[in-house]
């Protein structure tokens, strides 16, 4: 996107900063579903192309969860230069989420602070739209609980059943620091018994469809290493690290000690260490995808470098808006010529002693 694209996009982002960040958020949305929002169109070249978990990419940059939580912007998402596009998190039933205000920009810190607690409008909704989907697009979507359900185990399951038949992959999520007491189920033995029904319930739509465990950053050594071991034993694809943080290390904002979890450039660090661990810990078996404070191309070219096979983003879009994902994917492409990479796969995990 230039010369006009570019003008639109930095007018629109100054507009939507003038409004509260929710009400912004969705106002981005309703734009890219008017075509009111300019958009790059595919991203690939040979050096681009990668296959991650099964699954054929035009390029290692994707839409991280949270962007588009109802799946309502698939379409004009599949055209904005992503490689992937994950959707959600949706739950069994719709909920509200809670209460507002719930979203916090940190422009100082090009941070972002959120507790919406899975505000979605439940699986039901998401599939008819998903239903609808562009086909050649990649698309996956994140599975979250109910705040009130009885076995939040059973919801992962629940939904995948009803969602998964029009997928290309599905995500765990119990990495959400906004829903009391879920990240409880990063834990060993709950892990273990939530895998178990998610993979029955994949095994019932009668295909291979994978899946991915999105993990916090906030994790001891002793438990990333616990829980490497249970997501490789209990079948799973990839695994997304990470998720938002608790900590506020370093932050200038005046909303930095909001309560709810931190995404954007702070994070960039720490998620990166977590991402070369588990590299580490999976001997480069795993796949991972790296997420965490990427806001150019240099900063999806050093997750790469640290161990990660694709990356996602989000919380940059606020601040660079759509445009990012193929400046970013475009500029990955350069780093990867200029270093003597033919191939994003060969990049993969080349500087993950520097993180270690």
């Amino acid at each position: 996107m230039s010369g006009f694209g570019d003008k639109t996009e930095s007018w629109g982002l100054r507009m939507l900063h003038r409004v509260d960040p929710e009400r912004a958020h969705g106002l981005a949305i309703r734009a890219l579903t008017s075509g009111l929002v300019p958009l790059s169109g595919p991203v690939t070249s040979a050096r681009l192309r990668t296959r991650v978990a099964g699954l054929d990419l035009p390029n290692p940059v994707g839409l991280a969860a949270g962007f588009d939580k109802n799946a309502e912007a698939l379409g004009p998402l599949s055209r904005a230069g992503f490689g992937f596009v994950e959707v959600g998190a949706i739950t069994p039933r719709p909920q509200p989420g809670n209460p507002q205000p719930r979203l916090f920009r940190l422009s100082e810190d090009r941070a972002v602070i959120n507790r919406f607690g899975f505000n979605n409008n439940g699986m039901k909704a998401a599939a008819a739209r998903l239903a609808r989907r562009p086909q050649d697009a990649v698309i996956g979507l994140n599975l979250g609980a109910n705040k009130d359900s009885m076995d939040r185990s059973d919801d992962f399951a629940q939904v995948l059943r009803r969602c998964g038949v029009h997928l290309d992959f599905a995500t765990v999520n119990v990495s959400s620091p906004n829903t009391e007491k879920l990240r409880d189920l990063q834990g060993a033995e709950a892990l273990a018994r939530l895998l178990a029904g998610v993979m029955e319930a994949r095994d019932s739509l009668g295909g291979d469809l994978p899946v991915f465990l999105k993990i916090a950053p906030d994790l001891s050594d002793a438990e990333l290493s616990e829980l490497a071991e249970v997501a490789q034993a209990g079948g799973v694809a990839a695994i997304i690290a990470t998720n938002t943080t608790l900590s506020r290390d370093g932050l200038s904002s005046a909303h930095r000690d909001e309560a709810g979890g931190l995404s954007g450039a702070p994070l960039f660090e720490k998620s990166t260490r977590v991402l070369a661990r588990l590299s580490e810990l999976t001997q480069g078996e795993m796949p991972l995808i790296g997420v965490g404070g990427i806001g150019s191309a240099e900063d999806a070219y050093a997750k790469i470098c640290a161990g990660a096979s694709a990356v996602q983003l989000y919380s940059a879009l606020v601040y660079e808006g759509l445009g990012l994902a193929s400046r970013v994917a475009r500029g990955l492409d350069d780093l990867l010529a200029r270093d003597g990479f033919a191939h994003v796969a060969e990049a993969v995990g080349s500087k993950r002693q520097d993180w270690l």
